[in-house]
């Protein structure tokens, strides 16, 4: 069957499949028309992911994600949206970002989020692209190149009909959501920026769908980190314990990291980790690389303890709450011993507001024109951090409006083709619906 051919009997197809069963289901006769002509230009859909994951575009691959940029960037001028790359200063060591933006005075102001990058560096053996019937295979195919291609393909459908002058849209595909430029002031400026003007912001990374059943995403937990440091006085293990040795940096952060366990954990959606640790007379550490070295006798008193976690949160006040706990543990030493922990901000929280919910309710309806059935909320345990929640204080959310896979950041990343059209009806569905509201 001929390419053209094709799109034509699936247009027929869709028309009367929408004909006899959607206006019963609620969709109106531009959003069928949306619906058919999405259905109609899925293989296309499929062939610009295809594209894009046969880039390399790991986050320390500037020319590759840079390479993507300019793909995402044709797609986007071809739906009427100027773009611009957004430079990283050359220290920082990232691509930069590809914004575009169509401005409609007065019209509803809508942010969607994608990101160029992945965890796949030039130099790893996952590099192509592979199709097995409704499976896709590649770098980033889930995380998160299918999500950049729903956002295309969803403004094309409003474009299709009309309706992409009644929106005024942004588009932000940043170049290190993977691995975050520092300092996320600059990194992530321009797109905090973008979720201040926004009325409503969407996030295109991965969709969950269990059983049939579609998820919606409200709600993302923080991602930051911690740093202890312990000191104790070195001496022979012998007088350990006494009053001229004391107890030794490991048993000082023994004590903490118990007290951690026993006092802060247990608040729902708070958890921390302790990623490494390193203990001795004479250590080393790098937290850039997460590698260090550890020298210490069994008959020495250790002078010197580091150890490395992270934290996440479902609210900034959770987050001060634990990090308050912790500086109060950390602060009642041992006797001859000393600490200090640090804190690091990196994703904030995307709490679960009352707009966030308002935007469910639309999509979660949405959902249901389309035979699909309400869309129940995702715990916000299963999803990680991402660069929606730098927006999220600012505008109203949603997340994980992308296509669904499994298997992110593994050589076995997958994507189930089959959601790549109901991803990007959903998305078509809300963004029209939206600006039908008063």
């Amino acid at each position: 069957m001929t390419k053209i051919f094709r799109a034509h009997f699936v247009t027929a197809f869709a028309l009367l499949f929408f004909s006899t069963s959607a206006m019963s289901s609620g969709l109106t006769a531009d959003e069928q028309r949306m619906m058919a002509w999405i259905d109609a230009n899925t293989e296309n859909a499929i062939d610009l992911l295809e594209e894009t994951v046969n880039i390399s575009s790991g986050t320390m691959n500037p020319e590759g994600v840079r390479a993507v940029g300019k793909v995402m960037a044709r797609e986007l001028e071809a739906v009427g949206l100027s773009t611009e790359w957004i430079e990283m200063p050359d220290d920082m060591q990232r691509a930069g970002h590809l914004f575009g933006h169509r401005y409609r005075d007065g019209k509803k102001k809508i942010l969607m989020i994608g990101h160029l990058d992945t965890v796949f560096e030039a130099d790893d053996g996952f590099q192509s692209y592979r199709r097995d019937g409704d499976t896709a295979y590649g770098p980033g195919v889930e995380d998160m190149k299918s999500g950049n291609v729903v956002i295309v393909y969803a403004l094309k459908a409003l474009k299709e009909i009309g309706a992409l002058d009644d929106l005024s849209v942004t588009v932000a595909y940043t170049g290190d959501e993977e691995n975050a430029g520092s300092p996320l002031s600059l990194s992530k400026h321009d797109l905090v920026e973008a979720g201040k003007w926004a009325d409503i912001s969407l996030g295109f990374e991965g969709g969950i769908s269990s059983d049939g059943q579609d998820w919606a995403t409200i709600s993302r937990r923080s991602s930051s980190n911690w740093r202890l440091e312990v000191t104790g006085k070195q001496a022979h293990s012998s007088k350990i314990f006494n009053e001229s040795t004391g107890h030794g940096a490991i048993f000082e952060a023994a004590r903490i990291l118990n007290e951690f366990d026993q006092k802060v954990r247990g608040e729902e959606y708070l958890t921390f980790n302790a990623g490494t640790i390193q203990g001795g007379t004479d250590i080393t550490y790098d937290s850039e690389t997460n590698r260090g070295t550890t020298f210490g006798k069994s008959n020495v008193v250790p002078n010197r303890v580091i150890v490395d976690g992270d934290m996440r949160t479902i609210s900034q006040a959770q987050l001060e709450r634990a990090r308050a706990a912790m500086r109060e543990i950390v602060s009642r030493n041992l006797p001859l011993t000393d600490a200090h922990i640090e804190f690091e901000d990196r994703y904030p929280p995307m709490e679960p507001t009352e707009g966030n919910r308002r935007l469910h309710s639309i999509l979660s309806q949405a959902n249901e024109d389309l035979g699909r059935g309400p869309m129940p909320i995702v715990d916000p345990s299963r999803r990680g951090a991402a660069d929606i929640s730098f927006v999220a204080p600012y505008s109203d959310s949603l997340a994980g409006m992308g296509a669904v896979g499994e298997g992110g950041h593994t050589p076995d990343e997958s994507l189930d083709l089959r959601s790549m059209p109901v991803a990007i009806k959903q998305a078509a569905l809300l963004l029209y619906r939206l600006t039908r509201e008063e």
